[in-house]
């Protein structure tokens, strides 16, 4: 499921320190309106999905479920997180490309 380009520009962004992780921090990030782009990893709780789809809706902030917690973690250098806050409007552009492409991609696929 992991793509190469997309482990590059998840890691720019984080040694960029253009991406932040953890629950609590990506929350208080959404409310102050500092993120462009949300992924949440999709072997999350579903609360934990159902909390960050509400909060970015009502915020108008993009979010992706993608991914597993360790490939993100690894992507990122960054150990057991499940979420993912984007805040650089370039690096949100194209890591939303990113992961749509390899989600359209993989649902045309017959298993």
């Amino acid at each position: 499921m992991t793509d190469n380009k997309l482990s590059a520009y998840l890691g720019f962004a984080a040694r960029a320190r253009q991406l932040q992780t953890g629950y609590n921090t990506c929350l208080s990030l959404i409310a102050r309106h500092r993120v462009r782009l949300l992924i949440v990893a999709g072997d999350s709780s579903e609360n934990t999905v159902k909390k960050m789809t509400q909060k970015c809706a009502s915020h108008g902030t993009d979010i992706r479920v993608f991914g597993t917690k360790d490939e993100l973690s690894r992507m990122t250098g960054n150990s057991d997180n499940s979420v993912f806050a984007v805040t650089d409007r370039n690096f949100a552009n194209v890591i939303k490309k990113e992961i749509d492409r390899i989600q359209s991609g993989s649902e045309g696929e017959v298993l």
